[in-house]
């Protein structure tokens, strides 16, 4: 059975949800989310996972990875990718 630790992180399943609210990027919000809904008895990975629009083996990923490694372990890295479309400029004007 897939269990998750927050008190091996001194966290209980309230700072998971509040996590889930608070955490400034969407994507660590979303883990947070999956996580909180599988401490709340609610059905599970694979269930959540369907909810979330994920593949199951990602949510059991993510509760090993939390309880490998605490909050650190859900926070969204960058790893890859096209750099954004519009990347943050200097605030000079264009033009003189």
């Amino acid at each position: 059975m897939l269990t998750i630790d927050p008190a091996k992180w001194n966290q209980t399943p309230d700072d998971l949800r509040i996590a889930s609210i608070q955490n400034p990027h969407p994507r660590s919000r979303e883990r947070y989310s999956a996580l909180d809904a599988l401490t709340q008895q609610e059905p599970g990975a694979t269930e959540i996972a369907r909810r979330v629009n994920r593949h199951p083996q990602t949510v059991i990923r993510w509760v090993h990875r939390y309880n490998e490694q605490g909050s650190k372990g859900l926070a969204f890295e960058q790893t890859g990718g096209p750099a954004p479309l519009f990347a943050r400029r200097s605030s000079r004007p264009l033009m003189g």
